[in-house]
């Protein structure tokens, strides 16, 4: 089964041909991918050989295996993902690394100055809610004071994101609220740390990316607009109202969106020390900037 699946979804265009087929008979048979090589020689059932086909006709298609199987690692935690949210990417850990690290030295700061107020941590656009649960788990493990809040224009991703902040035992340190970006929020709400991976792919470039993005994820999370910053123009414009003195802004962004991004915080002259942090292949991805003229 493993050898006929991969051919064929090779053929049919998967870059990981082989992973998809185990991924695939794993989530057929109820059962972790070393459990096919410790009963390989196990007759498949009925049952399973007709999940098993209908599974690899999805994914001939071009619907995403994490869809398929209803989750996805990130950030060495398992998250449920459905339709409704961006299934979460590698590239995004590096957004998770520098929130973590900017919440450590902070956390650190305020022991030093016998300062107890919890850090406030807020996440635009959560989605599946991979940033918020990542960085939340990492600060339960790490015993650090820090409150997170999120938002999503999206109430079916912002349920997904609940459930996924329940499952790493973290819904008790995350906020969230449903609405417009920063609208969701009360206007005297401040913030330390202001983090969003939102949609910024141009919309005529939608339908040119790999059908399983194009034609499966949400275009509401994808969508930034004709030039891709009509959302991210939206956050660099509301962003500072609800900052806190010397608060730190992180924004995932294509690698391509780097320099334009970084002339739109200058041009609002409302942002200093800005840079942008590489993803682990070394492009440009994450904009940092502190909040102040």
């Amino acid at each position: 089964m493993l050898e006929w699946t991969t051919a064929h979804l090779k053929k049919n265009g998967s870059d990981t041909p082989r992973l998809d087929a185990e991924i695939l008979l794993a989530q057929a048979r109820g059962c972790q991918r070393i459990q096919l090589y410790t009963a390989y020689d196990q007759p498949l059932t009925d049952a399973v050989r007709a999940t098993m086909r209908e599974l690899v006709q999805r994914r001939a298609q071009a619907e995403p295996v994490a869809y398929l199987v209803g989750h996805r690692e990130f950030f060495s935690l398992d998250f449920k993902v459905t339709r409704d949210v961006l299934i979460p990417r590698p590239d995004t850990e590096t957004l998770v690394i520098e929130l973590t690290e900017e919440i450590k030295q902070l956390s650190a700061a305020r022991q030093e100055a016998g300062d107890t107020t919890a850090i406030r941590v807020l996440d635009l656009c959560t989605g599946s809610g991979c940033i918020a649960v990542s960085a939340a788990k990492h600060c339960l493990g790490q015993k650090l004071n820090v409150k997170f809040t999120a938002t999503d224009i999206s109430p079916a991703a912002l349920a997904i994101a609940k459930e996924n902040a329940e499952k790493h035992g973290v819904g008790d340190l995350i906020e969230f609220h449903q609405g417009d970006l920063l609208d969701a929020l009360p206007k005297d709400s401040r913030f330390d740390i202001l983090v969003s991976n939102p949609p910024y792919i141009p919309t005529a470039e939608i339908d040119t990316l790999d059908p399983e993005v194009a034609k499966h994820e949400p275009r509401l999370a994808l969508d930034g607009g004709p030039t891709g910053f009509t959302i991210i123009d939206r956050l660099v414009s509301a962003a500072p109202s609800f900052a806190a003195p010397n608060a730190l802004f992180l924004m995932e962004l294509s690698p391509e969106q780097a320099d334009p991004a970084c002339q739109r915080l200058v041009a609002a002259a409302q942002y200093k020390d800005i840079t942008v942090r590489k993803d682990l292949a070394g492009r440009p991805r994450v904009l940092r900037a502190r909040f102040g003229a």
